[in-house]
């Protein structure tokens, strides 16, 4: 997918491809009974995001969640935070809302959006406790590296909306892409390391199991996990 075309006229990269699949009746039931309940709409006058929950509270965000079942897990297991999941691929928004019914939880909230754009223009500066990206598309082919959503650009995003610090944590099982978020990571002084595990899929670092974790793990893939602290 082309990045669009901005106003001055230079093209955005996107770190994803948009894919809308094709919807089961139940989750396209799930967008008509639940978007108003668990949705957030960026259109102009729609509540803050931060307002969305009605509270104040941690707020935790987690970019590109797949089907939702471990962000739900997370926001079950974490009552006192507020969780905000980003995605654009709509079966998986729609899997996550009725997950998220299924567990009665209502401090979560889902976008269906471009996550650089929702993260520079909704998200206020030092407001976010903690952000996951957890196996974001590798784009292995080198080519396509500079499509990798984890770059210097997007490292500026998180350090600002990250209060001092809040954590960053990062799972891949790609090996050129953990290489990739090594080399990236330690060029940058508002990061710092707190640990890094390499593992075989039975020690996940403070998350849950993923589908794509699982779905590497089939391939035979290794697992690589990171949590950093914003300085």
């Amino acid at each position: 997918m082309t990045g669009r075309t901005t106003p001055a006229g230079h093209r955005t990269i996107r770190s994803f491809v948009r894919r809308t699949g094709r919807l089961t009746p139940g989750q396209q039931k799930a967008f008509t009974r639940l978007w108003t309940r668990y949705g957030i709409d960026l259109d102009e006058g729609s509540p803050s995001i931060s307002g969305s929950f009605g509270r104040d509270a941690p707020l935790i965000l987690e970019i590109g969640f797949g089907n939702g079942e471990s962000l739900v897990e997370m926001a079950r297991n974490n009552p006192e935070s507020n969780f905000i999941g980003i995605e654009v691929h709509t079966p998986g928004i729609g899997h996550c809302m009725l997950a998220a019914e299924a567990a009665d939880i209502d401090n979560l909230r889902l976008i269906a959006h471009d996550a650089m754009e929702v993260l520079g223009q909704h998200i206020a500066d030092g407001t976010l406790s903690r952000l996951n990206l957890y196996f974001p598309d590798p784009w292995p082919k080198a080519r396509h590296h500079k499509r990798r959503l984890l770059q210097p650009g997007f490292l500026d995003l998180a350090s600002r909306k990250l209060v001092a610090g809040g954590t960053l944590h990062i799972a891949t099982d790609w090996e050129s892409y953990a290489e990739h978020i090594d080399e990236t990571l330690a060029a940058r002084e508002d990061f710092a390391l707190l640990e890094r595990r390499e593992h075989a899929g039975g020690n996940p670092l403070d998350r849950p199991t993923t589908k794509f974790e699982r779905r590497g793990l089939k391939l035979g893939h290794r697992i690589w996990d990171w949590s950093f602290t914003r300085i």
